[in-house]
């Protein structure tokens, strides 16, 4: 987990912890989940065409699943960020396209931790709830996202390109991704909104709920 990141939960009043392949946390120990930024994911994983040049971690691909398959048999509230949103899809069973550039030939290849990238809300979504706004400028750091959605994914957010900028999941309590970083956005009180209600719904969460879909069984995993 980034400093970012935890400096973002530590104001929204949350203790986190940085989990990895090497020393895993128990996940019955966990209330909430962030997948953040990082590598790309393994193209294997999706049916996508694995370019020789892209650098993965195989290990944090399977570690990574492997607590979204957890957290979804606990309802854990799950917040996804850039990569982490990607790999939300992956493990619901969407796709991804391993280069946007290549699809969405117009779009300009915009790399910058400022938010210079505007995104329209998905009418109705949570993630306009959490915002408030049908309308945010974001930050952009990627080259990959989300083609086939998952199993039961549907889109929070498109900028002007169509490419998606969030997803989530309607059917589970809080599981939402982000293709931008909002981590880096800290004086953006909307953008920390998000990180305030997956803390909220980390303290709220109901033990007996019910599975958020149980019988979802990811390949590869």
């Amino acid at each position: 987990m980034s400093r970012a990141n935890k400096f973002a939960l530590w104001r929204a009043g949350a203790r986190s912890v940085q989990i990895d392949a090497v020393d895993e946390f128990p996940v019955d120990r966990l209330d909430g989940l962030v997948i953040g930024g990082g590598d790309d994911i393994d193209a294997t994983l999706y049916g996508g065409e694995v370019a020789p040049a892209v650098r993965i971690d195989e290990e944090r691909d399977r570690l990574e699943l492997r607590m979204l398959a957890e957290a979804a048999k606990r309802d854990l509230p799950v917040l996804g960020i850039c990569r982490g949103s990607q790999m939300i899809n992956v493990h619901r069973g969407g796709s991804l396209y391993t280069d946007i550039y290549e699809v969405f030939v117009k779009a300009p290849r915009l790399r910058t931790v400022l938010p210079r990238k505007s995104v329209e809300i998905t009418q109705g979504s949570r993630l306009a709830a959490l915002l408030g706004e049908p309308r945010v400028r974001v930050n952009a750091l990627h080259h990959q996202s989300v083609d086939r959605l998952g199993d039961g994914v549907r889109v929070a957010a498109l900028d002007r390109w169509g490419i998606v900028q969030a997803i989530e999941v309607p059917r589970c309590r809080f599981l939402i991704g982000v293709q931008w970083h909002p981590e880096f956005l800290v004086f953006d009180r909307r953008e920390q909104n998000l990180f305030r209600s997956l803390v909220d719904a980390a303290r709220h969460r109901v033990e007996d709920r019910p599975q958020c879909d149980p019988e979802l069984v990811t390949e590869n995993q």
